[in-house]
């Protein structure tokens, strides 16, 4: 039943689920083999059509609620669990009816944005992306550290398309993750970076 009033709520056309595991990588099995997923729901634009002073906040507060809680609960659910998510991403991509602020009004607000955190046991900024397109064209989704968003092993993207959409007056909203770091990260981090600047680089740039 709950299933039914967000299809209802939202206006959801299909859900669609990717995932994706690196075997190898270099011809060498990774250390942490990690497992990357993306959920993508394709719902009607409620603002076609409405011009650009239309106030959004209305649909946003009854959309992007059940939406996050859709997207993750299913996302959890392809990943293993809350436990096994350590890196997370969002996006949006506007049918070419649509505004690209629509997009954005959909996974840049609390609404989503801090419900999609919560279900995911996040404290990070969750990273983005969004884009207007025609139905099939492919959007890179950023991914990093759920808790620790300057881990730069975690650093990484999965790609997602829907065939079909989002067909002119759709959006396709997606929440994306990752059970692990990128394959063989061996750039270092932040904590162990040394101080670099222009000024300490001049004989390399001179």
């Amino acid at each position: 039943m709950q299933q039914r009033r967000n299809v209802i709520d939202i206006s959801l056309r299909k859900l669609v689920v990717y995932r994706e595991l690196v075997v190898t990588e270099a011809g060498t099995r990774p250390a942490r083999p990690a497992r990357q997923a993306s959920v993508a729901a394709v719902i009607a634009n409620p603002w076609v059509g409405t011009g650009a002073g239309r106030d959004l906040s209305a649909e946003v507060e009854r959309i992007a609620p059940p939406l996050a809680k859709l997207l993750t609960s299913k996302l959890i659910e392809t990943l293993g669990g809350v436990d096994a998510v350590e890196a997370f991403g969002k996006a949006a991509v506007v049918g070419t009816a649509g505004e690209i602020e629509h997009g954005g009004a959909l996974i840049h607000t609390p609404y989503f944005g801090n419900l999609m955190r919560e279900y995911l046991g996040g404290e990070s900024i969750i990273c983005f992306a969004d884009a207007r397109a025609e139905a099939g064209e492919v959007l890179v989704v950023p991914l990093w550290h759920k808790t620790q968003a300057a881990t730069r092993s975690h650093y990484q993207t999965i790609s997602t398309r829907i065939s079909d959409g989002p067909r002119a007056d759709e959006l396709v909203i997606v929440a994306a993750g990752s059970t692990g770091p990128r394959p063989h990260p061996r750039i270092g981090d932040r904590k162990t970076d040394p101080a670099v600047t222009v000024k300490s680089l001049e004989s390399v740039l001179s």
